[in-house]
């Protein structure tokens, strides 16, 4: 188990070369242990008033030769000294009341549980291999995901107001060999027009008649809010915590949706029933705090049937025949036909987030939904896809068709083609120089015990041997 537990801390290791300790078995003293087998254990690092001991660097070492991590340095000094940094950074979060939300924590993990059933095929074979319970994997990846996802954000504020001008990526890059500047892979420009297919009046009653049950049930007290979230909501992020939503603004929530839960005075009473943009909920109020609210609720989702779907994909058809027959352009149709929201107003042009306030139409394949990058693959500049069904970014079944607007080959970056891309590697740098001083400095002022058979070691940050 402690294998799974380590998957959280190999996120953090992979991309920062640094890895989180593994979760301790054993009770530890200032000099030893022993372990559940009787194994002696040993502490050889001593950060603060935490302690790294030797079976924590034996795990992480199998594990990151297990993902594949190439050595820079002696395994032996390199391991070791990245858990102690990341002893650093908690223990500067819990200085600075860094925290994390069990939302957060729970969408972390579920996305590595998604990841591995697509991998191996099916909960069952996962659970198979991995000799446990998603509800055991679960509980053993809690604490390292929380940590992991503190650290991120520790990193986060120490690097928040770092920026660079142009003038600063002009001259990072003016004399660079040519051999040397980055290789941007192939990036594509897509423009959506959407249409999701219509809920049978039918399925909307039935989902409200199952909320009205639960509503009832709970008013007469035949079972608790929290417990038939647990059964039946649909929203995985919140339904294993009793569909409980942490202290959250206005702002965080869907309009409908903020507009009945800001409303709710009394903890006994359920909501109404509230259509958003995601399904369909009941809430119940937890806590008001100032201009935040906790809360619980139910989510149902409505099924989308295979007739309303295909009726959805034939009008997509039909606005494909009149665009390829200059009725009107697809510009004019993702303006004014197109269901999506995020692409309505620009034409039906895609776009991601680069950074708070900044935007690109440009999308690497891998960036793009699968279901559009697999289609925009084949395709020729131009060009308008069959329509197709996916899923949205809202978990919603919607139909489109999509257009290849630009598509730019592979090739060595320049300044005036690729700039975004060349400020992004300075800014990475400099926070990189940022987070390596404060490193140096935060182990000058921390008190740091090591093992005599590491003081010989070429370590990354200087200062570790006093």
């Amino acid at each position: 188990m402690r294998r799974i537990a380590n998957i959280c801390r190999m996120a953090l290791a992979l991309p920062f070369m640094a890895a989180m300790p593994a979760m301790a078995q054993t009770n530890e003293d200032n000099t030893g242990q022993t372990d559940r087998k009787g194994v002696i254990d040993e502490v050889v690092w001593v950060v603060g008033d935490e302690a790294i001991l030797r079976s924590d660097v034996e795990t992480m070492r199998q594990q990151m030769q297990e993902e594949g991590v190439r050595w820079t340095r002696d395994p032996d000094c390199m391991v070791p000294e990245q858990l102690a940094v990341q002893k650093l950074f908690l223990h500067q979060a819990a200085i600075d009341s860094i925290e994390v939300t069990e939302s957060e924590i729970s969408s972390s993990i579920d996305r590595y549980i998604d990841y591995w059933i697509s991998e191996i095929g099916s909960r069952e074979k996962l659970e198979e291999y991995k000799k446990a319970s998603i509800t055991q994997l679960r509980a053993e990846m809690h604490d390292p995901c929380r940590d992991r996802l503190i650290i991120e954000r520790m990193r986060e504020t120490l690097v928040k107001d770092i920026k660079v001008s142009p003038a600063e990526v002009r001259r990072y890059f003016k004399d660079m060999p040519a051999d040397s500047l980055p290789y941007i892979p192939v990036e594509v420009e897509v423009q959506i027009i959407t249409h999701t297919p219509e809920i049978e009046q039918e399925e909307i009653n039935r989902v409200k008649n199952e909320l009205r049950d639960y509503t009832e049930r709970i008013t007469k007290g035949e079972s608790s809010f929290s417990t038939l979230a647990r059964l039946y909501s649909e929203d995985p992020g919140s339904a294993r915590y009793g569909g409980e939503l942490d202290y959250a603004g206005r702002g965080t929530f869907d309009p409908a949706f903020a507009a009945v839960a800001f409303n709710l005075t009394d903890p006994k009473k359920i909501s109404k029933i509230v259509e958003s943009e995601f399904g369909y909920h009941i809430i119940q109020l937890i806590d008001k705090r100032g201009d935040k609210i906790k809360v619980r609720h139910i989510l149902k989702k409505p099924i989308v049937s295979d007739s309303t779907v295909t009726v959805a994909l034939n009008r997509l058809d039909s606005i494909r025949t009149d665009i390829n027959d200059n009725k009107f352009t697809f510009e004019q149709a993702a303006s004014v036909i197109s269901d999506d929201k995020d692409t309505r107003s620009n034409h039906g042009l895609m776009a991601k987030t680069i950074e708070r306030g900044l935007h690109t139409s440009k999308f690497q394949m891998q960036d793009l939904p699968p279901e559009i990058g697999r289609i925009i693959d084949t395709m020729q500049v131009g060009a308008i896809s069959q329509p197709f069904k996916m899923t949205n970014n809202r978990g919603k079944t919607v139909c489109a068709i999509v257009k290849l607007k630009n598509r730019i080959d592979g090739h060595k970056a320049t300044v005036t083609e690729d700039f975004q891309v060349l400020k992004n590697l300075v800014l990475a740098k400099r926070r990189e120089q940022k987070i390596h001083d404060w490193v140096v400095d935060k182990i000058k002022n921390t008190y740091v015990r090591v093992n005599d058979k590491y003081k010989n070691c070429d370590f990354e940050y200087q200062g570790w041997i006093k």
